[in-house]
Formats: structure tokens, C-alpha cells, sequence
């Protein structure tokens, strides 16, 4: 009987190595990802309308739309280079909405690409030589987070900086040195 019992907690043992070994990529922090080629992206098409025979170019695959740390280390990028000024965290301002379904100057990764490292005319600055390339593709994954256009289960359900302990609208208001306040104004206390 005891034979038994140990070739039974050997069996559940190796059914719960093999279940974590399988588990979900989501939340996977490797720096090995690696990203397209920025060569891959020479040829971007910012329409779909093409002279001649309808053949379109290869899509470019990006393995950071399926990185959760990818996709928040471009939020983070998003947010550092002030791209959030101008197309106000996705919802469009000065610059383009990203939380739509129709871009411009199209949403596939190499357009996206395209976009962040040659700019576009009217207000969009090039990036090239100010972002590496794997930081530009890690900012498209991002973008097109937005939109949903990447894989839902690779966003991160959390942000992957430090937060003070206290909000800061938790925080009393304090009253300026030296002010004088009429008393109906003073706060009971």
C-alpha cells in the first residue's frame, strides 16, 4: 500500500510540474522577444489602393503584440516622449485618436511603425535616431493596444511603475502662510 500512495503523489507531482510548465504566456518578462526587422518596414503602405495587379506587401509580424511587458514598456515610452500631449492618453486632441477603428495612415504594425519613426505631415515629428527600434516597436505594440488591435490577454492588467502610498487627492488641502481668510470661509476644524 505504500507503493501505491507514492506512485500517486509522484503522478500528481508531475501533473503540476507539466501544468506550470504549460502555463500562460501573459505575463511572460523575457528580453529575448524579439521584434521585426526594422528592413521589413522599407516598404509600408499607408493606403490599400495600389496601381497595377492587386498584390499588397507581407504583413510584418510583431511578437510584442503578444507581451504583456512589451505592451507596458510601451505605455511607459508613450508617456516619457509626451505622446499622450498630443493625442491626449488615445482619445485624440491635437494628434489622431488611437482608440479608433480607422487610422489614417493605417494600423497595421509596419504602418504604425512607419508613423513613429518618419513622422507625418501636419504635426507628427520623426523619431529616427531618438528611439531604437525595439522601443519603437514595443510603442506600436501599445498603440494598437488602444484600439484592441493586439492580442487582449497580452495587456497588462496593472501599471508596472511605483506609486506613492497616499493619492494625492487624499491628501487635506492646506491653507497658504500668510493669507488672510474672512470667517465665513474658514473650514470648521
Amino acid at each position: 500500500m505504500p507503493r501505491s500512495k507514492s506512485c500517486f503523489s509522484t503522478g500528481i507531482l508531475a501533473i503540476a510540474l507539466l501544468l506550470m510548465a504549460s502555463s500562460c504566456k501573459r505575463e511572460v518578462r523575457s528580453f529575448q522577444v524579439s521584434p521585426p526587422s526594422a528592413d521589413a518596414v522599407r516598404t509600408v503602405s499607408v493606403s490599400d489602393l495600389y496601381p497595377g495587379p492587386t498584390s499588397q506587401p507581407a504583413a510584418v509580424s510583431n511578437e510584442y503584440d503578444n507581451n504583456a511587458y512589451a505592451i507596458s514598456e510601451g505605455k511607459r515610452l508613450f508617456f516619457q516622449f509626451n505622446c499622450a500631449g498630443c493625442h491626449f492618453h488615445g482619445g485624440g486632441g491635437i494628434g489622431p485618436p488611437l482608440m479608433d477603428d480607422r487610422w489614417i495612415y493605417g494600423s497595421q504594425p509596419e504602418q504604425v511603425f512607419a508613423s513613429i519613426v518618419e513622422g507625418r505631415p501636419n504635426g507628427m515629428p520623426s523619431f529616427r535616431g531618438k528611439i531604437v527600434n525595439y522601443q519603437v516597436w514595443q510603442l506600436t505594440s501599445y498603440v494598437r493596444s488602444m484600439s484592441g488591435l493586439t492580442n487582449s490577454q497580452a495587456s497588462s492588467g496593472r501599471d508596472d511603475h511605483m506609486k506613492s502610498s497616499i493619492p494625492e487627492n487624499s491628501k487635506t488641502p492646506e491653507q497658504p502662510k500668510n493669507s488672510v481668510l474672512p470667517k465665513s470661509a474658514e473650514m470648521p476644524g
